[in-house]
């Protein structure tokens, strides 16, 4: 998918990233380790931090989401396979923890054929 799909009016946009995920808002400030306010609140919303953190999350399924073949199966990946390397951690939290930079290295060595 296409990260514009995404954003709107030139932020990522938590409604749509939760209406593509078919989930909720709540659920997708849970999964990038922010508070409830932080995608209710227009302010909040665009804020650098609330936008990184969205802009890592959509970054990370947009890598993967050909590998799985959808945006839903890559979302899965993302909440609840324990990546080799990192403790049985998976994507999300390690993004909650801010370690999404590990989490693009984990997968640009695997898509090179490096086995982590």
């Amino acid at each position: 998918m296409q990260i514009e799909s995404f954003a709107e009016g030139g932020l990522f946009a938590p409604a749509r990233i939760a209406e593509i995920l078919r989930t909720t808002k709540d659920e997708v400030a849970r999964t990038v380790g922010l508070g409830r306010d932080a995608l209710m609140r227009a302010d909040r919303v665009q804020s650098p931090k609330t936008q990184k953190r969205l802009r890592e999350m959509v970054e990370i399924l947009n890598r993967v989401e050909p590998r799985f073949g959808s945006a839903l199966i890559a979302y899965a990946w993302y909440r609840s396979e324990p990546l080799p390397g990192f403790s049985g951690l998976t994507a999300m939290q390690l993004v909650r923890d801010g370690q999404a930079e590990a989490v693009m290295d984990y997968i640009d060595a695997v898509d090179a054929g490096v086995h982590a």
